[in-house]
């Protein structure tokens, strides 16, 4: 078990933490949720010890290990693969260098023997005799297989420096686990697995994640952070919103009922008072107003973006014809004879491993990249918004405020309009006079929003949209996307955000195309990645 005691923490004169008391206890799987800034990765933090608090501390239950999944990428690049996931568990590895560093000494004592011998009892104790052969299932199981796991870090992707730091995390079955966004940069595959993992993982979880469908498939709790506090909720994420939305609906609607009553009491107080006949019933309601008690609807840090897309004209007959298209990039085909046509209003997810290739297509059909073969048709009375998964053309050195940054790509004349246009995506106030080059990760999706919302397009392109961005916002724009009266053609990791959008699915494979109108779960039942173990 872990737990916090009254554990504080301020930055300058802000207060992240208050006072909070919280256990996570054994076989449970809880997904630490909040605004963005709330506080979940410092609040990891704390629980790791990478963190002091001000005040309070944090209690472990002696002899366990706390396993941490680790963010710095670059950390372990001159370490090989299985020597990285072994470190995952430290005591073990130093035994094995101890151990190492004895039984090469020229001269072996008497003390070396017992020492060795001490070593080798913790050794079995540890499964140390099973620890690479442990290593080695868990990377296959992520998809580093054999002829990756004798190589420096330095000499692996970024994606698969992913994997290895998650099986690092996973390795050796560790009491208490702390997940940062751990299915970041994982294919469908990947992220299957660590379900199954997870749910059958016996001891203490603790995870951030803005994945939905993954917090409610492994989550038996769920901790909102909000304002410096956290509330524990069991259930799965579906299960906290709707609790906290029913909740807020009832205590609105009592509130309604009470103020009502207040009102009638009121009216009957004022209008009897002063009767000598009806001063007694007078007084007895005074004391039951009172009584009544109007309760304060809770404020949450969590702001809602306001996301609508309204396309200014009717998709006609056609939408896009694509015929024999093929690309190759760094001397690698991904894109090979590609051909297929999409109709009016489809909403197509383009799904699969190889992201080079629907980043490929996307930057061909928006005009951005020439084919080396083959031929793609608008039709003529479409018009398209692009969001490219890689937005730093639009805001790296980009001297505008926000408020000039939407006129640039509008025709929006009065600063009027263009707050009221920065305001629905939350940048009220001084926040829209912000420089473009100083935005987060976050920030910038946003504002692309804007640039597509101000486009009247009928065609919506969106390669990744959900990274960077917060539940709330997500959410916002899944269902923005569910109401849209065109066609949608995007890729995003986020499962329920593909489920609940697409109508048809393309997948970009090296024996061919696949192409059928389903939902994203048939799809994937379909290609057996939603076997169970």
């Amino acid at each position: 078990m872990i737990s916090t005691n009254n554990v504080t923490l301020q930055y300058g004169g802000r207060e992240l933490f208050h006072s909070v008391s919280i256990n996570f206890t054994k076989g449970n799987c809880y997904g630490l949720i909040g605004a963005n800034g709330a506080g979940k990765s410092t609040f990891l933090k704390i629980l790791s010890g990478e963190i002091e608090p001000n005040k309070g501390y944090v209690t472990v239950t002696p002899g366990e290990r706390l396993s941490v999944l680790k963010q710095d990428h670059f950390a372990f690049d001159e370490f090989d693969v299985i020597r990285t996931v072994l470190m995952g568990n430290a005591h073990l590895v130093e035994i094995m260098d101890e151990k190492e560093a004895l039984y090469a000494k020229e001269e072996f004592t008497e003390e070396d023997g017992m020492r060795i011998s001490v070593l080798e009892e913790e050794f079995a104790e540890l499964d140390g005799w099973s620890a690479e052969s442990d290593a080695e299932i868990l990377l296959n199981a992520l998809g580093i297989h054999n002829e990756f796991h004798g190589k420096l870090m330095k000499e692996l992707t970024g994606e698969q420096k992913v994997k290895v730091l998650l099986a690092q995390a996973l390795f050796g079955n560790p009491d208490i686990l702390l997940l940062d966004e751990p299915t970041n940069h994982l294919d469908v595959a990947a992220i299957h697995w660590l379900e199954e993992f997870l749910l059958d993982f016996e001891n203490t979880v603790i995870v951030v994640s803005h994945d939905r469908h993954f917090l409610n498939k492994v989550c038996t709790h769920i901790a909102d952070v909000d304002f410096g506090k956290i509330s524990l909720y069991v259930g799965n994420y579906d299960f906290w919103y709707e609790y906290t939305q029913m909740a807020q609906r009832q205590m609105r609607e009592q509130n309604k009922k009470n103020e009502a009553k207040v009102k009638e009491l009121q009216a009957f107080i004022a209008r009897f008072s002063a009767n000598a006949s009806k001063s007694r019933q007078a007084t007895s309601r005074k004391k039951l107003l009172d009584s009544i008690v109007i309760e304060d609807l809770p404020v949450s840090s969590r702001r809602f973006p306001f996301i609508e897309f309204k396309p200014d004209r009717d998709i006609g007959n056609d939408l896009l014809k694509v015929e024999g298209l093929s690309k190759t990039v760094g001397g690698r085909k991904v894109l090979d004879n590609v051909s297929f046509t999409l109709l009016p209003n489809e909403k197509v997810a383009f799904v699969g491993t190889d992201a080079l290739a629907k980043t490929t297509f996307f930057k061909i059909i928006t005009g951005e990249l020439e084919p080396d073969a083959g031929t793609y048709k608008w039709g003529v009375t479409t018009s398209q918004s692009y969001f490219p998964s890689d937005n730093a053309a639009f805001f790296d050195g980009v001297e505008d405020s926000l408020i000039d940054w939407v006129r640039r790509y509008s025709d929006l004349q009065f600063e009027s309009d263009v707050r009221a246009w920065l305001g629905r995506l939350m940048f009220s106030g001084e926040e829209a006079t912000k420089k473009a080059k100083v935005l987060s990760g976050g920030e910038r999706v946003r504002c692309m929003f804007i640039k597509m919302m101000l486009s009247g397009a009928n065609v919506l392109i969106f390669d990744e949209p959900t990274n960077h961005l917060d539940l709330e916002s997500i959410t916002a724009l899944n269902n923005a996307l569910m109401k849209f009266k065109g066609a949608i053609l995007f890729t995003s990791h986020d499962h329920q955000f593909v489920q609940s959008v697409a109508d048809r699915i393309i997948e970009f494979r090296a024996d061919g195309l696949y192409d059928r109108k389903e939902t994203y779960d048939e799809f994937l039942e379909n290609n057996q990645l939603l076997e169970t173990k």
